[in-house]
């Protein structure tokens, strides 16, 4: 079929790259983002902007805020198909009790689970979570979403499709084909290390945009291997659900085995048992922890079968010095205190798995670190949008001549992935400043608001994109490019205005107070504002010119 092996590899790296790089697009654009999920929620929640705070007293404050804990009426509205008769009014029979935190969190993060009376299948489980103000245990509006962290953050691995893990298995699916992608593009690349030295901005659009295509691939290679590969090996219960499918009974027996073995309770005695103080199991546990040479905060704590005589408490050591995102838990008996159980050290799979997990999730203290996170999933994004642009560029004057449509297509679908996900970013936070606080009754949820506004917004750029792409037809440039690129600057500056507007935090004051949280996101989306700018400039020097028709096939093959 093909003349050597480097034609099939270019073939398999061109088509597998455009029929997936959509979707791998979302994938390192918002992860990118996530890797600031937490700053990014405190510019969203001007209520959350305050320096973080230690795990709180579980005796003062925590239990009392367990103990009014509710699930949410749309949590139980969820859970009607799965219980024969009627839900209860009340959830009486807590199972577990949980809170997370670490160094970038100000606020506290709150969950309870409750055993469901009468539910189809054992152990339904219903969720309850509710996020506090841990310098006063007041609870936060629970209708305010966590922009990075509940929104962008799940959209870059499951693109917030949910029905049978569909967006999981997607994204889970590009991952694969892109570990593919990164092969045959090196196999097809020869001059791959002058390649990563080449870049020719001022020759034609097909050779400067394939020379940063380039570029960016090369430069960050590894990065882009080492995500695909890890992001697959964190869903790989997902892809391959084998202990909840067909080895259910040996899981269930594992887990009862692991109970006898570490001596904490698989299930409730059905006896009713107080709580003993946690904070005396807190001191307890970073006693042991500081004795080891590894003092430190709390980052986990849970409760299991609570308020039974089963019942015990896991304490987790925050693991901001590490990789691994907790470590070194500690087990307590919930109703005296005593010491159940110190996890020993991990086995080398283990170690391994954890370590490949906390790479990827990056909860670790390193900000320089983070930021090459941020540049590497910016850079996935670059070489994606060029090898679009690649794609249009070489082949829209042959589309043109024989009445095509191709090119159109995929360019619309490339202005879309690039600049629409962008004014659909900067939609919702917009629409998070632009909002007010509480709703009038019968009105969706305020977060649900700012998710219709982000779709809204991403399906207004697809339809602007497939409208103004007519001149692709005919060989030329998309206009669309250069307006998005024009809407992106000014939406970024509006989003920045309107949080010194509303919250009276401006870069002076966010700059001047240290508070980087702020600061940082505004100066982000100034800078992005910036570029978009540089970005419209260039493309207009070629509006409404023909696309050269310089060759440059030997070079890409």
């Amino acid at each position: 079929m093909f003349a050597n092996v480097r034609l099939s590899m270019a073939w398999l790296h061109t088509w597998f790259g455009l029929v997936l790089g959509f979707v791998l697009m979302v994938a390192f654009f918002f992860g990118a983002l996530s890797v600031f999920d937490r700053e990014i929620d405190r510019w969203a929640n001007p209520a959350t902007r305050f320096e973080p705070q230690p795990m709180p007293s579980f005796d003062k404050m925590l239990k009392p805020v367990f103990e009014g804990m509710q699930p949410s009426a749309d949590s139980i509205q969820a859970m009607r198909d799965q219980v024969n008769g009627p839900m209860p009014a009340r959830f009486d029979t807590p199972s577990t009790w949980g809170a997370y935190t670490t160094h970038r969190d100000p606020v506290l993060g709150l969950f309870a689970g409750y055993e469901v009376p009468n539910a189809k299948l054992p152990e339904t489980t219903i969720w309850a979570n509710r996020t506090i103000d841990p310098r006063s245990g007041a609870s936060l509006p629970d209708d305010q979403l966590k922009i990075g962290n509940q929104f962008f953050y799940p959209l870059h691995y499951s693109l917030t499709l949910h029905w049978k893990d569909l967006g999981y298995w997607i994204v889970g699916f590009a991952a694969l084909i892109m570990l593919a992608a990164l092969v045959s593009g090196v196999v097809m690349h020869r001059r791959i290390f002058r390649e990563l030295f080449t870049f020719r901005p001022r020759k034609a659009t097909q050779r400067s945009v394939l020379d940063l295509h380039n570029l960016t691939g090369v430069l960050a290679l590894p990065f882009h291997f080492f995500f695909a590969f890890t992001g697959l090996v964190i869903f790989a219960g997902i892809y391959f659900p084998i202990t909840h499918t067909q080895l259910e009974p040996l899981h269930e027996l594992h887990e009862k085995v692991e109970a006898q073995e570490t001596g904490l309770p698989h299930e409730r005695a059905g006896v009713a048992a107080p709580i003993a103080s946690v904070d005396a199991m807190v001191a307890e546990a970073q006693r042991r922890w500081a004795a080891k040479g590894m003092a430190g905060e709390v980052g986990f704590l849970a409760l299991r079968h609570v308020n039974d005589a089963n019942g015990y408490v896991s304490i987790y050591r925050a693991g901001t010095d590490r990789i691994a995102l907790v470590g070194e838990g500690i087990h307590f008996k919930a109703s005296t205190g005593e010491l159940l159980r110190e996890d020993p050290p991990r086995t080398a799979v283990d170690s391994v798995n954890t370590f490949l997990t906390g790479l990827h999730l990056q909860h670790f203290r390193h900000w320089l670190l983070r930021w090459l996170y941020v540049f590497g999933g910016l850079m996935g994004c670059v070489c994606i949008a060029t090898g679009f642009i690649f794609f249009v560029e070489k082949r829209k004057k042959q589309h043109a001549r024989q009445g095509s449509q191709g090119s159109r297509v995929v360019d619309a679908m490339a202005v879309t992935t690039v600049t629409g996900m962008l004014l659909a970013t900067l939609g919702i936070l917009i629409a998070n400043r632009l909002l007010p606080e509480t709703l009038p009754p019968g009105w969706p949820g305020r977060g649900d608001l700012e998710r219709y506004v982000f779709w809204a917004c991403w399906a207004l750029a697809m339809v602007h994109a497939f409208v103004r792409s007519a001149p692709v037809a005919k060989g030329l440039l998309n206009p669309a490019w250069r307006e998005q690129c024009l809407a992106v600057a000014g939406m970024a500056v509006l989003a920045v205005v309107l949080n010194w507007l509303t919250t009276g935090d401006h870069l002076l004051k966010t700059l001047g107070a240290g508070y980087w949280p702020v600061a940082g996101v505004d100066l982000f989306m100034l800078g992005s504002a910036l570029l978009a700018l540089l970005a419209a400039r260039r493309l207009n020097r070629g509006q409404g010119r023909a696309v050269p028709m310089a060759t440059v096939e030997a070079a890409h093959v």
